[in-house]
């Protein structure tokens, strides 16, 4: 979840993933190990969009200045980093330990508490059927921009990770949601649907989400298998574009199973500094790691780092 707040000095984003709640029932799979490949942006049938009301209006502006903000601070790149940005295998292994083993936040009493907790590796087992949902407060043209930008970017998520993600229109164990501030606070029934583990506290965290707040995921595992099963993610619809391409890319990703933030993690869209808005070199290192036949889903961190260092020197040619 990326979180910040007003543009005065600076913002901080968070990441939120929440895992563990239940099991899912899902249509039926592509065959097994097959890569999926997003298809072409399907054209929608004319709408017009629905009246933007002050509380958007106001939203919208309020974003639009988070944005020249972050840029007039150098903020947001979209390089995917370069010789500033310098990192080698070992930079690499404990990033991905910090990353994808630990959690910013856990589960107490029902509720998320912020605090940094060491989990296991978690990941997709099954094909990942992603549909977005846009509100009727996206315009038309909008919708196929951004179907356009999911789609190319699953694609090469996939070809990342080796893992089989198809976009569908219908069903999805992957939902995500793209709505303004009225949309959104009539979510709960829609979320109780898609995500029936979650609770009336998580589902307020979205349908009351506060400004400060940009977007979040949830993906929920089989128990304690670390097998996701479901995902959903929100993001606002009242973000200009860079910060919402910004929010795409990180709430995806997070929903792969990268759960964590790492302040020392750079070049990565995994950093609570808001330096890059868009997946990095080193981001689809991790990805692929986390997807490597070498990891097992389920590993602990003891586990997982000698075969985490192997990977990275053999990539980055550590000694």
């Amino acid at each position: 979840m990326r979180r910040g707040r007003p543009p005065r000095p600076r913002l901080i984003p968070v990441a939120l993933l929440a895992a563990g709640l239940m099991a899912a029932c899902v249509p039926k799979s592509p065959p097994a190990g097959e890569r999926m490949t997003p298809p072409p942006p399907r054209p929608e049938r004319p709408q017009a969009p629905s009246p933007v009301s002050p509380r958007s209006a106001a939203a919208s502006a309020y974003y639009a200045e988070i944005q020249r903000s972050l840029l007039a601070q150098g903020l947001l790149r979209t390089d995917g980093g370069g010789p500033d940005t310098p990192f080698d295998d070992r930079h690499l292994a404990e990033n991905f330990i910090r990353i994808a083993l630990y959690d910013e936040y856990s589960r107490q009493n029902g509720l998320f508490t912020r605090g940094e907790t060491s989990s296991t590796l978690r990941r997709w087992e099954q094909p990942i059927r992603f549909r977005i949902i846009f509100g009727d407060s996206v315009p038309p043209e909008r919708r196929a921009t951004d179907r356009a930008r999911i789609a190319s970017y699953l694609a090469r998520l996939s070809q990342l990770t080796g893992h089989p993600i198809s976009l569908v229109e219908q069903g999805g164990n992957f939902t995500f949601y793209m709505v303004s501030e009225d949309e959104r606070e009539a979510l709960g029934p829609a979320l109780k649907r898609d995500m029936p583990g979650l609770s009336p506290r998580d589902i307020a965290d979205v349908t009351a989400m506060a400004p400060t707040t940009y977007c979040m995921v949830y993906a929920l595992s089989e128990g304690n298998s670390g097998r996701y099963s479901r995902a959903l993610a929100v993001v606002r619809a009242e973000h200009p574009d860079l910060l919402r391409q910004s929010c795409i890319h990180e709430e995806i990703a997070q929903g792969l199973g990268l759960a964590n933030d790492s302040p020392r993690a750079r070049p990565s869209i995994f950093n609570d500094d808001e330096e890059f808005a868009l997946l990095t070199r080193q981001d689809e290192l991790l990805l692929k790691m986390l997807y490597s036949p070498d990891l097992r889903t389920g590993m602990t961190e003891a586990e997982a780092v000698p075969v985490v260092r192997r990977l990275a020197r053999q990539w980055l040619g550590g000694a």
